[in-house]
């Protein structure tokens, strides 16, 4: 993607969940959710801070280009410690986390076409073993 593009990217900003209109399955769903995602090389440096149901904080981070390579991804609570990007279309992207050469979850990522709303859908295993089937709804910033 050249640099034009790239900064035209609708994902680019920062996300906060919108807990009401998400779903957590098995959940329990976070109290907050904060995304930032800022251009990068041919790719996103993404950064997200949850609280989580408990009150504790986490914090997951990755610089990845959408070349569907891994690159190291670091605060996964899924155990994960790898990440790989694919751009679907203009809207969409995919994101992959891997334990080793394991896929533990797969993020769809789709901003509306006004750009204010992005869904991301999250289908894996959590660290318990439990399938994950979540639909989170974020509001840009």
């Amino acid at each position: 993607m050249d640099l034009s593009a790239q900064m035209n990217d609708p994902r680019i900003g920062a996300w906060k969940l919108d807990v009401a209109k998400s779903k957590y399955s098995p959940g329990p769903a976070p109290q907050s959710v904060m995304v930032k995602v800022e251009a990068a090389g041919q790719g996103e440096k993404t950064t997200t801070d949850f609280v989580n149901a408990d009150g504790t904080r986490t914090t997951t981070q990755y610089t990845a280009n959408f070349d569907s390579k891994d690159s190291p991804l670091t605060g996964s609570q899924f155990g994960a410690d790898m990440v790989s990007l694919k751009r679907i279309d203009a809207r969409t992207t995919e994101r992959t986390d891997k334990k080793g050469d394991k896929v533990v979850q797969v993020l769809t990522r789709v901003v509306s076409q006004d750009g204010k709303t992005m869904t991301v859908t999250t289908k894996g295993t959590n660290a318990q073993g439990q399938a994950v089937n979540n639909v989170g709804v974020f509001e840009k910033q």
